[in-house]
């Protein structure tokens, strides 16, 4: 066989691999609908009960990746510093929960003691 018949040869194998791979693997794979067809009656009920919930997971991850994008620094560190705020905030909440319900049972032992 001659070198361009080769070189031919070799490009129509490369070529069918290239595009035909990819799209055997589209047209095999089920879409969403597909799947969702499939799920019996209970799971395709609670799919749908969870789907707004999840949507706005989605979208609240969405929202905090472009916010993170907007920093100068790599996401993963934005998102590190962000995690320490929040965990910081929950804990000055979680005292503050703490010390409000001690006020309140101190409240409550003064005014037992005022009423016997």
């Amino acid at each position: 066989m001659s070198r361009a018949g080769l070189w031919f040869k070799m490009f129509a194998v490369g070529t069918v691999l290239c595009i035909g791979g990819p799209a055997l693997v589209y047209w095999v794979s089920p879409t969403e609908e597909e799947l969702f067809k499939r799920y019996n009656p209970a799971l395709q009920q609670k799919s749908l009960e969870n789907r707004h919930g999840r949507q706005q997971e989605f979208d609240d991850f969405v929202c905090k990746l472009k916010e993170y994008s907007k920093s100068s620094k790599p996401i993963w560190t934005v998102r590190a510093e962000d995690d320490a705020r929040t965990k910081a905030k929950a804990a000055e909440e979680k005292q503050r929960v703490a010390a409000e319900i001690q006020k309140r049972r101190e409240e409550i032992k003064r005014h037992s003691m005022k009423v016997e």
